[in-house]
């Protein structure tokens, strides 16, 4: 099942069909450990309706957005080429083999960005991607109970340049899309399920690109265990889980390129660049 966060409410799409529920608090509707049995029975109480996916917001309220570093064998050379010169190249390679993942604060909802909007690229920056990603909700208790599409936009020379500048490289305004929708299935999601991207600029396509999540190194429940070690989320929090998927070193996002971000089962995050 998707729940979509629009302007007309909480839509629920279960079995090719659409209703609206009565819910009007995201955060609580969404926050349940138990939340597709929720959806299951929420939906015999409502009556079916027709929609054709108009109005979509970005599906977060109070949430936090987080994400994972270094998850690919992709992810990490690339970050070991970009940040050679700076001597840090050796830190990506460690933190791909070690226990304890890379996690950072990505963005909070009011930074973020949804299908249809814009993000941005750092005026002080000359290398920018953006950066496909698999997204997790999870539970204030801790419980991955629903997936979303995100788009962890970085800037690649700032990275490079020095390690300790990763949040410069990646959290300021619009640099975080999640969307469209919120995938709710009734089990964990399937590891062969695929992430696409393509970049578009004046209608021919730059860069395409094509990976499974089931090549993520490490384990989706362990990235969640690692983010609720020390810190709390009373309504529950995204966690993008990293790129397998990154331009040659000779590409940088423009203005006016829009970026889509297609998962299976999820469907498109579509951005242009501001």
């Amino acid at each position: 099942m998707k729940i979509y966060k629009t302007i007309s409410g909480i839509i629920i799409e279960a079995y090719e069909k659409f209703y609206r529920s009565d819910a009007k608090n995201w955060d609580s509707f969404i926050n349940q450990d138990n939340l597709y049995e929720f959806l299951t029975i929420e939906i015999q109480s409502l009556d079916e309706i027709s929609w054709n996916y108009e109005g979509i917001l970005t599906p977060i309220s109070t949430q936090e957005i987080w994400a994972s570093g270094v998850t690919y064998m992709r992810s990490r050379e690339a970050r070991m080429d970009e940040s050679k010169e700076s001597g840090g190249a050796d830190f990506y390679a460690k933190v791909y083999e070690a226990e304890r993942p890379e996690l950072f604060f990505k963005s909070t909802a009011a930074r973020c960005v949804g299908t249809g909007e814009k993000v941005r690229v750092r005026k002080d920056s000359k290398w920018n991607v953006p950066e496909p990603e698999l997204t997790l909700f999870i539970t204030s208790s801790g419980k991955i109970v629903g997936y979303t599409i995100g788009n962890d936009m970085s800037s690649r020379d700032i990275e490079g340049e020095n390690p300790l500048y990763l949040p410069q490289a990646k959290s300021y305004d619009k640099a975080a899309a999640i969307g469209p929708c919120l995938y709710v299935p009734k089990e964990a999601i399937n590891p062969d399920t695929m992430i696409s991207i393509e970049i578009i600029r004046s209608e021919k396509v730059m860069f395409e690109g094509t990976i499974s999540i089931n090549r993520i190194k490490r384990k989706l429940t362990d990235l969640a265990q690692y983010l609720f070690r020390e810190m709390s989320f009373p309504s529950g929090v995204y966690l993008m889980t990293g790129t397998g998927i990154v331009p040659d070193n000779n590409f940088t996002l423009l203005s006016g390129d829009v970026v889509n971000i297609t998962i299976e089962g999820i469907g498109i995050l579509s951005n242009e660049v501001e």
